[in-house]
């Protein structure tokens, strides 16, 4: 038994692996045997942390070590790369060394895993991670280490139950196709090759070409079907072998396409493999070219469901090619040439959306006797961060609102158009101007304009905010939140009555008493409890918030 001391190397390239293990990139962590030449180096890393191993030099071993893993990774996402190989039996995963140690059962299992790794890139929260054999044959840890934490001793745990129920081991030599061990049929629950992905709150069109760009990175696609079920957009994308597919699910599961908007909701699909009959924009069999085409028609999507078809279509996309499209001198960065982002709680955009970057609005048709900048960054705030608003002084009946994203601006455009607002139908279109200036001093204005920039209203600020997820048409049904324990549905419905406001009914949440619908007697009435309502003071410390729900009473 010998121990192990990290060191940390400066090298900026791979070098090629010897008796040590491979140097990763500069300033990442490695692990090597000790070695009487590492003596130096050891003594001036006094908090080196020490690791039991069982040495075996330039063999293949049962020890997989992964390296430049982000730091927040977890056992469970580490013992989630080696699962579809075989049972893992153990984990170590040495915090803030981005590195990771996992010792399979079985020798061929470590074999197979280090064999596929090294025909295609693994990933961990969207970071490429590099694997494998470690020089020891065993790992062994003591108390000091991770895997005597409570969540690795719980992810091994879910590991050996899912590797006894599913039967995840896989037998592969070098190069082979990776196939299930049961014989090619799906276990209820397990991981497949076919996932079925479902597109949330799909703003700007998603077409066939996006999802294979998107997935690609992750294996190679063999096939894509997409269809319309539930009023969603959905597909289905098989690839040849389930680490690819579990990959994939791992990395893009709950990630935004564009930002803000068209969330991927993966699982895996109860099929096995996918019949494609014809090569067009609705699916494609990336191994039979030959396929006919069909009655495809490219364009019928687009222009589907409520969805807004991308005003650059015919210009060309960047998409479709390694450079990015300008337009009116606005660069659209290439898809291609995007790096994916985390699939971390901050949601990130897989893609620049195919849209004008505009984040102004020009809001025009307002009642001017009852409208105020304070009522339409209440009102816009529903569907983005308003950063500023200015009612213009010469005409009163027309705004001008300053959204913090462009897709924000779209999504204001897209649900408030023809709005009525104060018995008013608002119309709202994108402006030609960037920016909303404030006025100079000295100007007049009148209380007119007003900036929002740092207000602590602001729903989306926040990344990955839950908010994104809860963004809805205007309805005459209101959702209520942040209501205190103290305050009763009496209390609320008071509170409306005071203001003016009929309630034709009114429910609190049955698991969760700080949230609660309210039903108006309609859009327009709602449209107004919104903006007079959300902020309201509840208690000392607890304002309501106000939003439009999907439901009803």
């Amino acid at each position: 038994m010998v121990k192990v001391l990290l060191e940390t190397a400066d090298a900026a390239m791979l070098v090629e692996r010897g008796s040590d293990e491979l140097l990763s990139q500069s300033g990442v962590t490695v692990m090597a045997p000790a070695a009487p030449h590492h003596a130096d180096n050891n003594n001036q890393d006094s908090a080196a942390k020490k690791v039991k191993l069982e040495q075996n030099v330039g063999k293949p071993s049962r020890v997989i070590h992964i390296r430049n893993i982000p730091n927040e990774t977890t056992e469970a996402e580490i013992i989630q790369l080696g699962l579809p190989f075989g049972r893992v039996t153990n984990v170590l995963v040495l915090k803030g060394k981005n590195q990771a140690f996992l010792e399979m059962a079985e020798e061929i299992s470590a074999v197979a895993m280090v064999a596929y790794f090294g025909g295609c890139v693994a990933q961990l929260r969207g970071r490429a991670v590099y694997v494998q054999f470690s020089n020891h044959k065993e790992l062994k840890t003591d108390q000091t280490h991770s895997n005597a934490s409570a969540s690795a001793q719980a992810a091994l745990q879910a590991a050996q139950v899912i590797s006894n129920s599913a039967g995840a081991a896989l037998v592969a030599g070098a190069g082979a196709a990776l196939q299930p061990a049961n014989g090619g049929t799906e276990i209820q629950g397990g991981p497949n090759t076919v996932l079925r992905v479902i597109i949330e709150h799909m703003l700007y069109p998603i077409v066939l070409d996006v999802l294979y760009s998107i997935f690609q990175r992750y294996g190679k696609v063999l096939k894509i079907v997409t269809f319309t079920k539930n009023n969603s957009f959905q597909a289905l994308i098989q690839y040849p072998d389930t680490v690819s597919a579990q990959t994939a699910k791992t990395a893009l599961d709950g990630q935004n396409i564009y930002n803000g908007c068209c969330t991927l909701r993966i699982d895996y699909s109860k099929m096995t493999c996918l019949n494609v009959k014809y090569n067009n924009d609705k699916s494609r069999d990336y191994t039979n070219p030959t396929l006919p085409s069909g009655d495809g028609d490219a364009h019928q999507l687009l222009t589907s469901g409520g969805v807004l078809a991308p005003p650059f279509l015919g210009l060309g996309s960047g998409l479709a090619s390694p450079y990015g499209v300008s337009v009116g001198g606005v660069g659209l960065p290439a898809f291609g040439a995007l790096t994916l982002t985390p699939a971390s709680p901050a949601l990130r955009a897989l893609a620049a959306p195919p849209l004008p970057l505009a984040t102004v609005l020009l809001v025009s048709n307002l009642n001017e006797e009852m409208v105020t900048p304070d009522a339409l960054f209440t009102l816009f705030g529903v569907y983005g961060d308003v950063q500023r608003v200015k009612i213009l002084y010469n005409k009163k009946d027309s705004a001008l609102i300053q959204m913090a994203e462009p897709h924000q601006a779209h999504l204001a455009l897209t649900h408030m158009d023809k709005l009525r607002v104060f018995g008013k139908a608002m119309r709202v279109m994108l402006s030609k101007h960037q920016t909303v200036q404030l006025p100079k001093e000295g100007q007049p204005d009148a209380g007119l304009t007003r900036d929002y920039s740092q207000s602590p209203l602001h729903r989306f600020k926040k990344p990955g905010s839950k908010n994104y997820q809860n963004i809805y048409p205007p309805s005459a049904t209101l959702h209520l939140s942040n209501i205190p324990a103290t305050v009763s549905e009496e209390d609320i419905k008071e509170a409306f009555t005071k203001r003016g406001f009929t309630i034709k009914a009114f429910k609190f949440f049955p698991k969760d008493r700080k949230m609660a619908l309210v039903q108006l007697p309609s859009i327009d009435d709602a449209v107004a409890a919104l903006i007079k309502m959300h902020n309201y003071q509840l208690s000392e410390s607890n304002h309501l918030r106000v939003s439009f729900s999907k439901s009803s009473i």
